[in-house]
């Protein structure tokens, strides 16, 4: 899930950082400029790790910024297909579930990937609030944000930047996960957790 990743850059340490040490300064401008950033095909950027090397320093003439061309180090959240992640439900709509991590929340299961039978209806508890249930031996199963949900990742995506977006579309994301919750051990865990407390298949005779 989380991976280092080694790059290089070449940046601008603007003069108000110039009175500290140079590896600080640095840093300090790699995080404005990467951290909660997706980079295309490498994933979120969470940390810089460290800094493996600093070449330059050049003051060009008019600019009061020193330049630098920087190796460095960066903690990045790539998950790999076919992995189980842990996360919580932040939507749900027709076209299926949106699940969050807390630091990335572009993570959508959508409906085919669902456990089947199921259905999307109005939660009787509130009307104004949709919810899907999954409809398996004469019982409902709610996929609601009450319990972690397991899901397995089917895909990893980096879209392109549009040139165009439409006044009400989503915002857009530079990475996202499409899950899958129909599988054994998938899906909230307190349906497997109940499974587990009713003995599972091994009082079947």
């Amino acid at each position: 899930m989380f991976y280092l990743s080694e790059l290089e850059h070449t940046l601008r340490v603007p003069p108000h950082l110039l009175n500290l040490p140079v590896e600080d300064a640095i840093k300090s401008v790699l995080e404005s400029i990467f951290l909660d950033k997706v980079v295309a095909k490498l994933g979120l950027c969470v940390s810089v790790y460290d800094i493996q090397s600093i070449k330059g320093g050049f003051v060009f003439p008019g600019d009061g910024a020193a330049s630098y061309t920087v190796v460095f180090r960066m903690v990045v959240f790539r998950p790999f297909v076919g992995e189980i992640i842990v996360a919580k439900l932040k939507e749900s709509d027709a076209d299926g579930l949106r699940l969050t991590l807390g630091f990335f929340e572009d993570i959508y299961v959508p409906s085919p990937l669902l456990p089947a039978p199921n259905r999307f209806e109005a939660d009787p508890c509130n009307r104004n609030q949709m919810r899907w249930v999954w409809e398996y031996d004469g019982q409902d199963y709610v996929i609601d944000d009450s319990f972690k949900i397991k899901f397995r990742v089917e895909n990893v995506t980096y879209p392109a930047v549009p040139i165009e977006r439409p006044e009400q579309s989503k915002p857009f994301a530079p990475m996202v996960i499409t899950g899958l919750i129909d599988g054994d051990g998938l899906g909230p865990v307190s349906w497997w957790d109940s499974y587990d407390e009713l003995g599972g298949d091994a009082e079947e005779e």
